[in-house]
């Protein structure tokens, strides 16, 4: 197949046969000949898939996959790529795959060969004249799950963000499955008539029975947490909180150059400095942070002149309101 050519030889042979099989049945209209064929290929695949099945390493290291929707730059893939550095540093192996990854609009980690990415599905849309967002993530979702239970090798451990589709079919790998939430998607799809409430009601049902096939399941902050229990109410176990990282590192190095002559670094230097990092999206409710930072003003008196706010937000031409 010439999306895969990296396939070694079995797996082309195993691809070329499946097909003409597949070519076979779709000549054929008598059932007494589809449908033995198709129990085969059912029981076949079954042998397959269990013989494929992870295997956990010896010892105290581990084969690591990260799964994630689209690999750009925002909080949710900072978190995921300070994680996945974190594991490799500490002498884990760790792939990432994405259903999108493009270099120049992603964090330098997943740019320069620090981390291996691999990218499946990207040739779907995002969305049809900038509807039907969820429909498309889920079909992403799907054939990058199905791609990797099939083709890639099999791990110790996936960690899926943010989209938990892929659940019910990596849970065929035998790997252990660590899925972190942001915040439930549901809760985001902003206000919903009558005919958006019908065509989401499949995916709200779908995230919840997905997520909860997770062996772990982590939030960002027991706000999160809350919302989780209320938002999933057939989950039997409170999800975990574990707090994004934050690389300290990087605060050690002295700024790049130029960057003391710029209006933001003064404003820095010289005044206590809110700073909100957003995309600039209506669900994200930036004016939140204007309006909470005007409530200081009656408290601090003539102190307030020495705060500043910073709003900031990444580019990204793919989102019509960002």
């Amino acid at each position: 197949h010439p999306l895969y050519p990296s396939f070694p030889p079995i797996r082309k042979m195993g691809l070329a046969v499946l097909s003409a099989v597949m070519v076979y049945l779709a000549t054929q209209t008598s059932a007494r000949v589809w449908v033995p064929v198709l129990l085969a290929l059912l029981v076949a695949l079954g042998l397959y898939l269990w013989m494929r099945r992870v295997r956990l390493s010896d010892g105290e290291k581990f084969r690591v996959a990260f799964v994630h929707p689209d690999l750009g730059i925002g909080g949710a893939e900072r978190l995921v790529v300070d994680a996945a550095v974190g594991l490799q540093q500490l002498g884990h192996s760790v792939v990432m795959y994405t259903s999108h990854h493009d270099p120049k609009h992603a964090f330098a980690e997943t740019a320069d060969g620090t981390l291996q990415v691999k990218v499946h599905g990207d040739f779907f849309p995002r969305s049809v004249f900038g509807r039907l967002h969820i429909l498309f993530a889920t079909i992403r979702g799907v054939y990058l799950a199905i791609v990797m239970v099939m083709f890639e090798p099999r791990y110790d451990v996936l960690v899926v963000d943010q989209l938990s589709v892929p659940n019910p079919f990596l849970r065929l790998t035998g790997s252990r499955i660590v899925f972190y939430c942001h915040f439930p998607d549901l809760k985001l799809s902003g206000r919903r008539g009558a005919l958006k409430s019908v065509y989401r009601l499949p995916f709200d049902l779908l995230e919840e029975w997905t997520t909860l096939l997770a062996d772990v399941i982590l939030v960002n902050s027991r706000f999160t947490s809350r919302v989780f229990r209320e938002t999933f109410r057939s989950a039997v176990h409170d999800p975990t909180v574990l707090y994004p990282s934050i690389n300290l590192a990087a605060y050690d190095e002295p700024p790049p150059a130029g960057i003391q002559s710029t209006e933001l670094y003064r404003i820095l230097d010289t005044h206590a400095t809110f700073v909100s990092i957003n995309r600039f999206e209506r669900k994200k409710d930036v004016g939140k942070a204007v309006r909470a930072f005007a409530l200081l003003a009656p408290h601090l008196g003539g102190r307030f002149r020495e705060l500043r706010l910073v709003l900031a937000g990444g580019d990204d031409p793919r989102g019509a309101e960002n």
